[in-house]
């Protein structure tokens, strides 16, 4: 049975995933390929100690990156973008 820190990998930090959790209140996190939205939300209300209301996922694609001859692939992941309930917060870099 996975477990919620199996399914949750790791918060996914960028500038649109930043804006995304100052306006709208969502954080994106990277998750296990094989969790749905439903041990997603789980997770995340385990963990932080918040209420989930909706959860999107994507899968993304790797890019494939070429070196000379050698033709190469990063691999596929799946990402979560979860809608926080208003008043909620989850903050990663607080010190930052």
């Amino acid at each position: 049975m996975k477990t919620s820190y199996d399914i949750i990998l790791g918060p996914v930090n960028t500038e649109k995933s930043n804006l995304q959790n100052e306006l709208l209140n969502q954080v994106t996190f990277e998750v296990d390929p094989r969790a749905n939205r439903i041990e997603i939300k789980k997770a995340v209300e385990d963990i932080f100690k918040v209420k989930v209301e909706g959860v999107r996922t994507a899968i993304v694609k790797g890019k494939k990156k070429r070196r000379g001859l050698i033709v190469g692939q990063r691999r596929n992941w799946k990402k979560a973008m979860v809608q926080l309930r208003h008043g909620d917060k989850i903050e990663f870099f607080e010190g930052v």
